[in-house]
């Protein structure tokens, strides 16, 4: 039963990767301070909080589904920088795959959510 936002399994894991992603960007390059770390850390923390502003307004139905799409968006851009972190050789390729799986699964259970959200 889902009583409050921590109890909600995608919430988790977007926070948790926002975490990942901050702990990974403290070794990029200090020239990309104000550009690639600056994004990507936005992005994905922007996915954890489009959750939880959809949840705390999940009474609206359009609301909720709108901030859960906003939700996908955003670890889509996540993506898209963990790209640019891997081809600049700041991320090796193996956490490459393993974040770009995270966010994969994670888009998968935004997807489940957007679709059955009367559910859970």
């Amino acid at each position: 039963m889902i009583k409050s936002i921590n109890d909600l399994e995608i919430y988790k894991s977007a926070y948790d990767l926002a975490l990942k992603i901050h702990t990974i960007t403290n070794t990029y390059a200090k020239e990309e301070k104000y550009s690639l770390i600056d994004q990507i850390r936005r992005s994905s923390r922007s996915v954890a909080m489009n959750i939880r502003e959809g949840f705390a307004k999940r009474k609206y139905e359009n609301i909720f589904i709108r901030h859960l799409v906003d939700a996908l968006g955003s670890s889509e851009e996540t993506r898209g920088w963990l790209n640019f972190s891997k081809d600049f050789e700041y991320i090796d390729v193996n956490i490459f795959i393993e974040m770009d799986n995270c966010y994969d699964q994670l888009n998968s259970k935004l997807h489940r959510t957007i679709t059955n959200w009367k559910t859970f």
